[in-house]
């Protein structure tokens, strides 16, 4: 089980802070292609993935980091400065 959080406006279009999540993925991109498939939300959510980024155990990672042994995802937009 993977603990995925949300952040800002993808929180927002899938409409969860966060959930856990059980998956077969072997990367983060993977698991965002079975969570497209889930529902409306979640293709608007992930629909641009240059958008987004993602930590992985709370490190920064690409999206084909793998998911072996991971417990915890979060994706957000990129920060920006002010």
């Amino acid at each position: 089980m993977i603990d995925v959080l949300y952040f800002a406006w993808v929180r927002e279009r899938i409409g969860l802070p966060k959930e856990r999540i059980e998956t077969g993925a072997a990367t983060v991109a993977e698991l965002v292609e079975e969570l497209k498939a889930r529902e409306d939300r979640y293709a608007a959510a992930f629909a641009d993935l240059d958008a987004l980024r993602v930590a992985v155990d709370q490190d920064l990672a690409d999206f084909d980091a793998p998911l072996d042994g991971v417990r915890e995802l979060a994706f957000f937009p990129p920060m920006t400065g002010g």
